[in-house]
């Protein structure tokens, strides 16, 4: 491709949104479509097989591998930020969760000034994007690319789990994404036959051939082109050498909660005190890029159980790995399918709250950090992650230089709801420990530390608590002196841009981020034909208009 090739359309991203958005505008055989991503192609074996998201999480395979700045929330912690460095971006490296949300996580979204956003509007780009192998409802899509299913050879430790939360007085839930979220049931994953689905398999593996849809992997983002107040082109490091690119109609950036406006405040758009700073020359002020960045902490605690059911580091667990991958190599079927977090809980941790505060998942291995730090031995881990956080971060820059990371600050357990909240969900996982059906397989507890008043459990909390991988927020959707962009996605006081990704997520949602992301996409491709119908109406009863005009006398 040529320096200063020119596209109708390029997307900067090669994410959960990015991917969705590049195959959409490209169905129109008539429109170029250019998409760039700074990571490598999805080649990588560990990328399909489910499993790999363990060896993936934890290191740097098609991972940003960022780190928060030091949080006084976590006792000073500094926290890991990994994030998809990959065509797919995050939805190649993470646990494939296939979870919408509740339907008041958007209905707020829109009461907060997003007209089309409800979760009755948003609805109907779940469901384009989604294919579900088991629910034929008017809830569920049959036809979209994105293929959901429950796992193809589920670990027994999944039943126990949800019967482990029945016996402790909460409901069975076996459809996470109909009617209801709450209670204990079955994860639904993005898979098909055996392998991930992620957005860049649903979305471009199938429409590669297309002479009008151009990708380019390891291109580096590092400065968006304007012509004024309009966005007119991506500056890019490829191979080492820079580039640029031009587009004729519309700029996407969908880089994702850390990235996007990390691009934005390179090219001179964000809070004129931080572009100032670094010399970078103000194009456009908007105070709030960077800001409300929220992100899901979640707690992880480990037991031994004498079961080689479930994944753990010995001679015999090692033993069942190398069978588990000539199973997995020649049927694409076996224990490497599992994407560890099988089973999950949505829960109130009081009754009169109106939708579930707490998320708590089974994985079926002992790990701490992330998977950065594993135990001996076979075991469990259950996880209560804190779904609707107060507290409130932001990116800002680190460096006007585009290779160097920008600090990251979730402000962690900073409110101090937060942590009672957290607390109380720890206080859920020891119920649900309690039960005949836990207590039947004998666990032992792996975590040397008091944990009995609520000051011991804070301590401990506060110790080993980080992501669960969901940040979202920092380019929201608005109409308030924080918001980047409109409820169509275009960023305001700018033309020809527009920012596509779980940035733009004015509140959180409590549930993984993924499925929503990629509905954020589905509305965007559709907000933007529409945008391009109507000016393409518009010039074309200008042209009308002209040539009915009379000659001048």
């Amino acid at each position: 491709m040529s320096q200063n090739a020119e596209f109708d359309y390029i997307v900067v991203g090669a994410g959960a949104a990015g991917c969705v958005v590049a195959s959409r505008l490209s169905e129109d055989p008539s429109i170029s479509v250019c998409l760039l991503e700074a990571g490598g192609p999805d080649s990588h074996p560990l990328v399909h097989m489910p499993a790999g998201v363990g060896a993936m999480v934890p290191t740097s395979i098609n991972n940003w591998q960022y780190q928060t700045v030091p949080q006084p929330g976590l006792n000073g912690r500094v926290g890991y930020q990994p994030r998809g460095k990959t065509l797919g971006g995050s939805s190649s490296i993470n646990a494939m969760a296939y979870h919408r949300g509740h339907p008041r996580d958007f209905d707020r979204w829109a009461a907060l000034g997003n007209p089309g956003w409800s979760y009755e509007e948003v609805l109907p780009f779940f469901k384009r994007a989604e294919h579900n192998e088991h629910f034929k409802d008017e809830l569920h899509g049959q036809n979209g690319p994105l293929n959901v299913r429950f796992h193809s050879s589920p670990n027994p430790f999944g039943e126990t789990f949800v019967e482990a939360g029945v016996q402790a007085g909460y409901p069975p839930c076996p459809d996470q994404n109909g009617a209801t979220m709450e209670g204990f049931g079955r994860v639904q994953v993005m898979q098909k036959d055996g392998q991930r689905c992620s957005a860049a398999k649903a979305y471009l593996t199938p429409n590669r051939h297309r002479q009008n849809l151009h990708i380019e992997t390891h291109a580096h983002a590092t400065r968006i082109l304007f012509d004024g107040k309009r966005a007119v082109g991506i500056e890019f490091v490829q191979n080492g050498v820079k580039r640029t690119l031009r587009a004729r109609h519309e700029l996407i950036v969908s880089s994702g909660a850390f990235n996007s406006p990390q691009l934005l405040l390179l090219s001179g758009v964000g809070p004129t005190s931080q572009l100032l700073k670094f010399d970078i020359p103000v194009v456009h002020e908007l105070p709030g890029v960077g800001q409300n960045l929220v992100d899901h902490i979640d707690y992880v605690h480990s037991y031994r159980v004498k079961s080689r059911n479930l994944i753990g580091l010995s001679l015999a667990g090692a033993w069942d790995i190398a069978k588990a991958a000539i199973r997995y190599w020649r049927r694409r079927s076996g224990p490497l399918t599992t994407n560890f977090a099988e089973a999950c809980a949505f829960v109130k941790t009081s009754p009169e709250l109106a939708q579930a505060d707490i998320e708590l998942a089974l994985t079926i291995a002992m790990f701490a950090d992330h998977g950065r730090t594993l135990y001996r031995g076979h075991g469990l881990s259950l996880h209560a992650c804190l779904l609707h956080p107060k507290s409130v971060g932001q990116l800002t820059l680190a460096s006007a230089d585009p290779m160097v990371a920008p600090l990251i600050d979730p402000a962690f357990l900073t409110h101090p709801d937060d942590i009672k909240t957290l607390i109380a969900g720890y206080r859920i996982i020891q119920r649900v420990m309690a039960t005949p059906a836990f207590k039947a397989i004998s666990p032992t507890d792996v975590i040397d530390a008091p944990m009995n008043t609520d000051a011991e459990v804070e301590q401990v909390l506060r110790n080993r608590s980080d992501t669960l991988y969901h940040p979202i927020g920092t380019c929201k959707m608005g109409a308030d002196e924080l918001a980047v962009v409109d409820a169509r996605l275009k960023v305001h006081g700018l033309e020809g841009l527009r920012v596509v990704d779980a940035s733009i997520m004015p509140t959180i949602i409590g549930c993984s981020t993924t499925a929503a992301t990629v509905m954020i996409g589905e509305k965007a491709a559709e907000f933007i034909r529409q945008d391009r119908a109507a000016s393409a109406s518009l010039s074309s009863k200008d042209d009308h208009e002209s040539s009915t005009q009379p000659y001048p006398a």
